[in-house]
């Protein structure tokens, strides 16, 4: 596996083949006939060895394992290294690891409000125990629901992707706010505009999504802070669960050294990019703001 860079912009690649041997069990969003469960209790020797488990009974509640398809592995080299000016390339270290998200077929949006906390917290202590590694410099944390969105597992589950360098979005956040917070400053417009949605003492969901307060990162939630974000996470989904449609969502947080407001950002998949958005980098969104808010607000 590789790491590859554009020849000009801070945009890379990953070359992993060993991807396309994946098991796709949606296809066309019905299940395929007869499908495994490759994450149910008793399939566990179908995954790789076992990381660790939150323990249920004589089961477990949620499990968490290598990808056995992984993006990134810890071996290799993972320095950048450029050749002839324009080949810019790494081996793609780091660490690729699955969450369950429960030990039957529900989804996380059919989920109590307590499971989503203690989900919440295991991204907190995964994203800590991948990031204090040798090499690692960013821990990516995301989610992908349906075939639209990327999924090509039924049980419901969460990634995680410890890389060796931090993604140039993330850098380019928060070289925005090396000079203050500007994320303080759009939330507090926006939830008082017409793009919120709900919001409680900690945290605040509009369209797009932020936390209220400064943190970096899960590690610095109480266990108050745990419980609301759970709250704002389980209405969102609970809304797109109305419409069962295929979602992403990904945490967003600041790298080591650096500063910018933790925040979720949840990306319903209904329309689908082609050329024009591929080709500029400009999106077409038949759907403003202020009616998606209108949405998840329920009106």
């Amino acid at each position: 596996m590789e790491l590859r860079k554009d020849y000009f912009l801070d945009r890379w690649v990953v070359i992993a083949n060993g991807r396309q041997d994946r098991p796709k069990q949606i296809k066309k969003e019905k299940p395929s006939p007869g499908a495994v469960d490759f994450f149910a209790p008793g399939n566990e020797k179908l995954t790789p060895p076992e990381i660790g488990r939150i323990p249920q009974g004589k089961g477990w509640k949620m499990r968490w394992f290598p990808n056995k398809f992984p993006a990134a592995e810890p071996h290799g080299n993972w320095a950048v290294q450029t050749h002839n000016d324009f080949f810019t390339f790494a081996d793609a270290y780091g660490y690729h690891e699955v969450i369950a998200e429960t030990n039957d077929d529900r989804q996380l949006w059919d989920l109590p409000k307590e499971d989503h906390v203690t989900l919440l917290k295991l991204y907190r202590d995964r994203i800590q125990d991948i990031q204090k590694r040798e090499h690692i410099s960013y821990v990516s944390v995301f989610k992908n629901h349906g075939l639209e969105a990327g999924a090509s597992l039924l049980h419901s589950h969460s990634q995680l992707v410890g890389v060796s360098l931090v993604p140039g979005l993330i850098h380019e956040k928060a070289n925005h706010c090396e000079n203050g917070c500007k994320y303080c400053r759009v939330l507090n417009i926006e939830k008082g505009s017409y793009r919120r949605c709900f919001e409680n003492s900690t945290f605040v969901a509009f369209t797009p999504y932020a936390s209220r307060f400064n943190k970096r990162g899960l590690h610095e939630l109480s266990e108050e802070e745990f419980s609301e974000l759970a709250d704002i996470l389980k209405k969102a989904l609970g809304r797109l669960k109305t419409l069962n449609t295929p979602y992403n969502f990904y945490l967003q947080h600041a790298p080591p050294n650096r500063d910018f407001h933790f925040h979720i950002e949840l990306t319903p998949r209904l329309i689908k990019w082609a050329g024009f958005e591929y080709s500029t980098g400009f999106y077409i969104n038949p759907l403003s703001p202020e009616d998606a808010a209108k949405f998840y607000r329920g009106e």
